[in-house]
């Protein structure tokens, strides 16, 4: 199977190895990967600060790209929820209808796509380690499901993972720690003193952004607790 990748602007960015694990964890399960290199930001940010028709300028752009019939996988939930339900509200009954309901039918978040699409049970892997899952709330809200990143990481040999109390935000939110610091700040640091109460080593999330949000806040609390991103535990 050749599956179309997605992978968003800030990964590429900042953490382009956790891409890489996700192209080794898809290869091992026998897919082969296409990577559309012209690929842009599919207009989150633009999104989630109000300026509805910015994002339909890039989610055209994107739609456009992504119109063959293989599948699309992405790295992380919040671009995910962005293109397979928020585009909704921009090209439902537009001129490019069609275009976006292909592009929602194809697209997958990379948990999701192991699970729902390759049927993955098991990720035969062995990380010895106390773990808690943080999942990208803002994902969530737009319709993508945290249960598959779950059953893949209890399949893990040697890892305990370890649960929270559902709603606990780290306070990324796509823009909120641009548009509200302090506050987005204040919440990381309350999950992240949460979590090292749990007695937990590791962090283990399936948006990057999440990731990315409590590395730098855990570097300015002089706080040290590890993080991963799925693919890398499942890599």
């Amino acid at each position: 199977m050749i599956v179309d990748l997605h992978i968003p602007c800030y990964v590429d960015r900042y953490f382009p190895s956790m891409a890489m694990s996700m192209v080794e964890v898809l290869k091992r399960h026998g897919c082969a990967v296409n990577y559309p290199s012209d690929q842009t930001c599919c207009g989150m940010p633009a999104l989630f600060d109000g300026f509805s028709e910015q994002c339909k300028e890039a989610g055209a752009y994107m739609i456009k790209l992504f119109q063959n019939d293989r599948p699309i996988v992405s790295c992380g939930t919040v671009c995910t929820s962005v293109m397979k339900c928020h585009y909704h509200d921009l090209f439902h009954n537009s001129a490019m209808h069609n275009e976006y309901k292909h592009l929602q039918q194809h697209l997958f978040e990379f948990s999701s796509f192991l699970t729902d699409k390759l049927k993955v049970t098991n990720a035969d892997k062995v990380l010895e380690a106390n773990a808690v899952f943080v999942g990208g709330c803002a994902g969530v809200n737009g319709c993508v499901d945290h249960l598959p990143s779950i059953r893949l990481l209890n399949s893990i040999k040697g890892l305990h993972l370890i649960s929270l109390p559902e709603g606990n935000c780290c306070g990324w939110g796509g823009t909120m720690a641009r548009n509200d610091e302090k506050k987005s700040v204040e919440m990381a640091v309350a999950l992240l003193h949460q979590i090292k109460s749990t007695g937990a080593d590791l962090i283990i999330s399936n948006e990057p952004g999440c990731l990315m949000h409590l590395m730098m806040v855990m570097t300015k609390q002089n706080m040290e607790i590890k993080t991963m991103y799925i693919a890398d535990a499942l890599a």
